[in-house]
């Protein structure tokens, strides 16, 4: 198969439709990729959102950490998706460090648009996050936070960690959800949180919440694609599932993801953190 050859079979997946997915109860289903052969798989699977995520510097450059990717890196890789992905919405990492001032990040996010063919950006983490986040909206940038376990914070969260834990957390985390949703985000990717936080999190949102390690009561979940098909390069995190175990391709694996998912059966009790 070639990433030219595909033919959509519903239509693209668009920014309003994720609200109407939430309030419909439909589980949006996401993976993070960085090529057009994946990204022809995800879309084949009924995928709804691809993250070309700055991951790729991990799980494809090697790196410890996601902290040398670069705005070109996401845009050359979210070409590439995009010559495979006709269905899915396409979003864009934000890389560390360009985001420092609501400016710099109209101008990075700008490029991941254009130059990069994503219809949404991501930014990680609240304070004065907000502000940018707030900016792009208002300049016609639509924007997904990521709040939790924020993996360009490796350095002062001293290692991957589950976030969230404890009262003051807890409402630190719901508070800065609402802040995000106030400044405009439509979408939040939680990551590494306890289920009864995220839960309480998606309760307290009109816009869609994405988990990644957040439980079961998420409005959808994300996952690597290559987490997906078994390939790690480290110590498996809690919340992954093998789905190519036991199929005969990387498609049926991922079409047994989105099944999955929308039927409520990934994640199971053994992907969730306590309080």
């Amino acid at each position: 198969m070639y990433a030219g050859s595909t033919e959509t079979r519903s239509p693209p997946i668009t920014v309003p439709m994720l609200r109407q997915f939430k309030q419909e109860g439909r589980r949006i289903c996401a993976l993070t990729a960085y090529d057009a052969s994946f990204a022809k798989l995800a879309d084949d699977a009924d995928v709804d959102v691809i993250l070309v995520g700055d991951s790729l510097g991990m799980v494809v450059h090697g790196k410890r950490s996601t902290l040398s990717v670069s705005v070109g890196d996401i845009v050359y890789h979210g070409r590439a998706v995009a010559r495979g992905s006709k269905r899915a919405l396409r979003i864009a990492d934000m890389p560390y460090a360009s985001y420092p001032d609501p400016r710099t990040a109209f101008t990075h996010a700008a490029r991941l648009i254009a130059e990069g063919e994503c219809a949404m950006v991501k930014l990680e983490g609240a304070g004065q996050v907000i502000e940018s986040i707030r900016y792009l909206v208002e300049r016609e940038v639509p924007v997904c936070a990521h709040l939790g376990l924020t993996p360009q914070s490796v350095l002062r969260l001293g290692g991957y960690k589950v976030q969230g834990r404890g009262d003051a957390a807890a409402q630190a985390l719901r508070d800065a959800a609402r802040a995000a949703q106030d400044a405009g985000a439509e979408l939040l990717v939680l990551e590494c949180v306890p289920s009864p936080v995220a839960a309480a999190v998606r309760a307290d949102l009109e816009i869609p919440v994405i988990g990644i390690g957040a439980g079961p009561q998420c409005d959808g979940q994300i996952l690597v694609c290559y987490d997906v098909i078994g390939i790690s390069s480290g110590r498996r995190p809690r919340f992954v599932r093998d789905f190519l175990s036991g199929r005969d391709s990387v498609l049926d694996a991922f079409r047994q993801y989105v099944a999955d998912v929308r039927s409520g059966v990934f994640p199971a009790a053994e992907h969730e953190y306590a309080e």
